[in-house]
């Protein structure tokens, strides 16, 4: 898989600004104009970088996909620590994220509520994030030695959307918090199966 082409500074500018009113107020709620007031990009420039406001989307979408796998990866370290240790690391990881008052929660779980239909491209790059999520879980769980892999991935799942979504609903001390330890004890009693 290749790199995308580095984006023109003025396009970076216009995610830069358009993410994190898009995550804090909702992707409706935004409109073009505010984008373009708050970068100081002129609208012309955002439309010749991105021909809808879909297209804005569907490219801060994969900009935060891009940094997800980043941070998933470093939360789980390298092969050699082993899959169980993996599943540990990212969910250690991820009760840190949902315990912190910058976690608005997850942009593709709200990405996938605002866009309901499977053909818009903020669905599709949604999807695509937490298909390949169940997947690596599923890979994790499997090579943990786990006999039944798809339905434990499926917990796993559950688990990260419902830490993901207690940020969202209660801030920094939301239930989430306590993800590791969820998981822990269905990666265990799924061991001892």
């Amino acid at each position: 898989m290749t790199a995308a082409a580095p984006l023109p500074a003025s396009a970076e500018r216009l995610l830069d600004v358009a993410g994190p009113l898009f995550f804090r107020h909702g992707f409706a709620a935004v409109g073009v104009d505010r984008i373009v007031k708050e970068s100081g990009i002129a609208k012309m420039t955002l439309y010749r970088h991105f021909p809808s406001k879909d297209d804005l989307i569907a490219a801060w979408l994969t900009r935060v996909d891009a940094q997800f796998w980043k941070t998933a990866q470093g939360w789980m370290g390298p092969d050699t620590q082993g899959p169980r240790e993996q599943l540990r690391g990212f969910f250690r990881g991820l009760e840190k994220l949902v315990g912190s008052p910058q976690c608005l929660g997850c942009p593709f779980l709200l990405a996938a509520a605002e866009f309901p239909e499977p053909g818009t491209h903020a669905h599709k790059v949604a999807v695509a994030n937490k298909t390949a999520l169940r997947e690596s879980f599923r890979r994790l769980v499997k090579g943990a030695g786990v006999r039944e892999a798809a339905a434990l991935a499926d917990q796993l799942m559950l688990l990260t959307d419902g830490a993901f979504g207690a940020a969202r609903m209660f801030g920094p001390h939301n239930p989430g918090r306590r993800v590791g330890a969820a998981a822990e004890a269905v990666i265990e009693a799924a061991l001892a199966a």
